[in-house]
């Protein structure tokens, strides 16, 4: 178990979320404040781009280039040093909100569609954004997708079903479509799971949204660590720093009705572990060149807006 009491980093945030490690920095959203920042282990910030409808998920092209969720208006945005562009209109697809994502090594990305209402037979599905092709729903029966991991070989997606209560996996083929879709692990009552991150010996640290802690669990469920933070919502985190063995606490005090409103006080906290991170989120290239010339995938259409739902920003 850890012994490592948590360490401030960085404070004065609303809702920090979708963590990516990138570059000697953590790229994350602020998702109520509207923007989207890096800060380095020294706690210095660098404001990147304002995302009104909400960014979430992050995210990095094979070419360097960030691409970021937009909740509310369900399309993906590129950011490079000089522009924030479409790149993907998800309108067609999507039926509720959008939220966390996965990108893989070839630039495949995964995103989580969450229903607006949420209830025990309320499901949706992710969709897959391709570099060279059209967006499409590569899988459903989900309860509210949330964050999500991709193995050291390309080869499984594991992602948090936060009101399943459960880690689900499923095959990635090789044009990226999934199948075989399993239960990677059941969590325990009161264990809702937002963001998550992989560790090379296999095991998966979980936030568990409104449980104030970080559990660190291996494939059945089985518990192996835990990092409590009475108090607060553990919203998401991600293993990086120079050996990847830095674990970045996304944290927030807030209820549901204050962020409903846009109300919270966020932070991000670190935590040294002896196993390092492993995979997609934060596994691919690092410092690769800007290229500035794709075009938007998805609907030429203008989006269409989904509805005000149970909060603003669910889990």
């Amino acid at each position: 178990m850890s012994d490592s009491t948590p360490v401030p980093l960085l404070g004065g945030l609303v809702f920090p979320e979708g963590p990516r490690w990138r570059d000697g920095k953590l790229w994350l959203s602020d998702q109520h404040a509207h923007r989207v920042l890096t800060v380095d282990l020294q706690g210095n910030t660098e404001q990147l781009a304002t995302v009104d409808e909400i960014p979430s998920g992050l995210g990095f092209l094979p070419d360097g280039s960030l691409i970021i969720v937009s909740e509310r208006d369900q399309r993906l945005l590129r950011w490079t040093p000089e522009s924030l562009s479409l790149y993907a209109d998800l309108s067609g697809l999507a039926t509720g909100l959008l939220n966390d994502m996965v990108v893989d090594a070839q630039g495949r990305a995964y995103v989580g569609d969450d229903p607006i209402q949420v209830g025990a037979e309320i499901t949706t599905g992710l969709v897959l954004v391709p570099p060279d092709g059209h967006p499409r729903q590569v899988a459903e029966g989900l309860h509210y997708p949330n964050g999500m991991v991709i193995t050291p070989d390309g080869g499984t997606l594991i992602v948090a079903e936060t009101f399943g209560a459960a880690l689900t996996a499923f095959d990635i083929a090789e044009n990226g479509d999934l199948s075989n879709q399993r239960t990677w692990a059941t969590l325990a009552e009161g264990v809702l799971p937002d963001g998550i991150c992989l560790d090379a010996e296999g095991a998966i640290w979980v936030a568990s949204v409104f449980g104030g802690e970080f559990i660190r669990i291996q494939e059945g469920g089985a518990v192996l660590d835990r990092i409590a933070v009475p108090g607060r919502w553990a919203v998401a985190c991600i293993l990086g720093g120079e050996a990847r063995t830095t674990l970045f606490l996304l944290l927030a005090e807030t209820t549901l009705e204050d962020l409903a409103q846009g109300r919270s006080n966020g932070s991000i906290e670190t935590v040294e572990v002896a196993v390092p991170g492993a995979g997609w989120p934060s596994g691919g290239r690092e410092g690769a060149p800007w290229d500035s010339s794709a075009r938007p995938l998805g609907t030429k259409s203008p989006p269409r807006r989904p509805g005000r739902g149970w909060i603003r920003r669910s889990p």
